[in-house]
């Protein structure tokens, strides 16, 4: 039922955490993987070599925040594998910001980051997906785009901003048999939550919120990634999707 032999995935931020486990998942059930980092060269070519024995596996270096190397990336991955049948936006930054002390480059990082480059991947990788009418896209968004988050207003607002675009545009490009949804993780063991969830008080304090009592894995939130990009998920279509245990029942 997972098998994706024939299709081409280009998976955003792939190096590390969730992004490194859709790239696993994916050529795991035999998908072609195109996959972007910005400075983890060592971590892509590991990840690159390690899967190109089951399947075919490409790293690609980009700075997301700019939008000449987002486009000549999705020229690439067309030129190279043929097609995109899925696309995973997955980049994005998380760091704390008061709003009372937040710089106004401080805000505009995270929106590039987060939102924008989501906004320019999708908007080349769907020219391609109407010509072929397929396409799925599935945006990693969060639970704080849903709740909000203090002392994180700017991240807060990129996933908030991601989860309305995924809406938006599962009804604009339905029509084109383009399905469009969302994976919203809560608290997941990457490098981007170690320093909060290392530390013991924080991280007893953050498994009292969770009914399940226990922090995701990337793995965790891959598998659901998996999910949507198959037939299985074919009439699932504007959904936010979210995987935290329990912690936020807003789905």
């Amino acid at each position: 039922m997972f098998n994706l032999n024939s299709k081409v995935v280009l998976i955003t931020g792939g190096s590390r955490g969730i992004g490194a486990a859709c790239v696993k998942y994916f050529c795991m059930a035999g998908a072609s993987v195109a996959f972007t980092y910005n400075t983890n060269a060592a971590s892509s070519a590991k990840l690159e070599n390690r899967f190109s024995k089951i399947s075919k596996c490409k790293a690609y270096k980009v700075d997301i925040t700019k939008d000449d190397e987002i486009k000549n990336t999705v020229h690439q991955v067309l030129k190279e594998f043929g097609k995109i049948d899925v696309l995973v936006n997955n980049a994005g930054i998380w760091k704390e910001g008061k709003i009372s002390k937040m710089s106004l480059l401080h805000w505009e990082e995270t929106l590039r980051t987060n939102l924008t480059s989501t906004f320019l991947f999708t908007q080349y990788v769907v020219r391609a997906m109407k010509l072929k009418r397929y396409g799925k896209i599935i945006n990693i968004s969060s639970t704080a785009g849903q709740r909000g988050e203090a002392h994180y207003s700017h991240y807060a607002a990129s996933k908030g901003g991601m989860i309305s675009f995924t809406k938006s545009l599962a009804a604009e490009l339905g029509v084109y048999n383009i399905n469009v949804n969302s994976v919203a993780p809560g608290w997941v063991l990457t490098d981007m939550s170690s320093k909060v969830l290392s530390n013991k008080k924080s991280l007893e304090e953050e498994l009292k919120k969770i009914p399940l009592g226990r922090i995701a894995t990337a793995d965790d939130i891959a598998a659901p990634v998996l999910f949507l990009a198959s037939d299985l998920a074919r009439h699932i279509n504007g959904e936010v999707l979210n995987v935290n245990g329990g912690s936020v029942l807003v789905g």
